[in-house]
């Protein structure tokens, strides 16, 4: 299997501030982790280009991304969360470019592609937050989809906050699955997500939302994940399928309260991986959120090890659910909603 990671140094130029939980260097001491452990080495890296604002439009309202160039300039707040720093538009345009790159390597000889800053989920068409400026899921969904005429594209989004921007814009479009697990939303930010959001009318089954109880812990995550996620993937035969890996799930991470371990993250990525192998051999991976460095880096090491099949992953002491009750009950509550539409 040949995998790509693509990387540029002025990625860690995306810094939202010393005081702000998106710091920039996570990207290159992700690939240095990687270099220490071995791994890179097994990745062809590639150098993406910026998006360019045809590539931004086919998503964004043109006001928008107007609004955000503007910012860039004086610098500014896109919303509460999210400080614009100068620059952040060139900065945020080679982000969502990274992941053009990596779909495009994805119809050019590889079976995978990463890119370790990427998932902004947040991005709605004409307005963002969540330290999010453009949605490079869905600009690279509509880049692809133009240049290769894709009809059915797979989201699987595991970050720990529901993808509230990628929602809203593929909510009416029966060629995209969008399927998120993630923390309930009446506990964390966006608070959107819930189970009964599935779309409307035609579109109905195409949102697949699980919200977690806080505690959920890896055993149950995967449990859960084994259940939806398999079954419904296999059902739409997607021609592309995009993993957002986001990694604040993790226990240690500061802004939310689950409970997965390094080791939770190499089995997700071991069964996304062989859903790709069973559907399209095309996988996107976005390494999405993850805001304690340390672990989160060494959860990013622990999903390309699982893309790559290799027997050695780091490992931590399992962490059980606070209330397996409560999890049991979120994902049968999910399937009884689901078994409309999918056979699960």
């Amino acid at each position: 299997m040949t995998c790509a990671l693509v990387y540029h140094e002025d990625f860690n130029k995306y810094d939202l501030g010393i005081d702000h939980p998106l710091i920039g260097d996570k990207p290159r001491n992700t690939l240095r982790f990687f270099k220490e452990k071995n791994l890179l080495s097994q990745f062809t890296v590639l150098t993406p280009q910026k998006a360019t604002e045809k590539d931004l439009l086919r998503v964004h309202d043109a006001s928008y991304v107007a609004h955000v160039k503007a910012l860039s300039q004086t610098g500014g707040w896109l919303s509460s969360d999210t400080p614009a720093p100068k620059g952040i538009f060139d900065i945020a345009c080679l982000a969502t470019g990274g992941s053009i790159c990596a779909g495009d390597a994805l119809f050019n000889g590889y079976a995978c592609a990463l890119n370790p800053l990427a998932g902004f989920h947040h991005a709605s068409r004409g307005h963002s937050s969540g330290f999010c400026f453009f949605n490079d899921i869905a600009v690279t969904i509509e880049y692809l989809r133009e240049k290769h005429h894709l009809k059915r594209i797979m989201i699987i989004d595991l970050d720990v906050h529901h993808g509230n921007g990628t929602q809203d814009i593929y909510y009416d479009d029966t060629t995209v699955v969008n399927l998120s697990f993630h923390q309930d939303g009446r506990t964390l930010y966006p608070g959107t997500g819930a189970a009964e959001t599935i779309g409307r009318d035609d579109t109905a089954g195409y949102t697949v939302n699980l919200p977690l109880p806080p505690g959920t812990g890896g055993a149950s995550y995967l449990k859960a994940f084994d259940a939806i996620v398999p079954p419904i993937t296999k059902q739409f035969d997607p021609e592309l399928i995009i993993y957002q890996s986001g990694v604040d799930t993790h226990h240690a991470d500061p802004l939310a309260d689950l409970n997965l371990t390094y080791q939770t993250y190499y089995h997700l990525a071991t069964r996304v991986m062989t859903l790709s192998k069973e559907t399209c051999h095309k996988l996107l991976v976005l390494f999405g959120g993850g805001y304690n460095s340390i672990h989160a880096i060494h959860s990013y090491y622990n999903i390309a090890c699982g893309l790559l099949g290799t027997q050695t992953y780091l490992q931590e002491p399992d962490i059980p659910d606070t209330s397996p009750e409560e999890v049991a009950g979120a994902v049968d509550h999910v399937l009884s909603i689901l078994r409309k539409y999918w056979t699960l």
